[in-house]
């Protein structure tokens, strides 16, 4: 069970990194592009959200084991 959650809280650390990126590359733009970094931000909140609580349980589990 440990390892499945080792790989989602890296595919969650991975999607907080490319929703950062995303929200970072969006500021730079003109227009409509403030609603849209201001989405890609609270998303990227959201997501580290589970990553850490992801983190917390594998942690969780390893330490059990032991």
């Amino acid at each position: 069970m440990s390892p499945v959650f080792f790989n989602l809280t890296a595919l969650a650390a991975a999607a907080v990194f490319v929703v950062l990126l995303a929200g970072i590359w969006n500021m730079g733009r003109q227009g409509e592009a403030a609603n849209l970094s201001q989405k890609l931000m609270r998303w990227r909140v959201g997501l580290q959200f589970v990553a850490v609580i992801l983190a917390m349980i594998f942690l969780l589990l390893v330490r059990g084991t032991e």
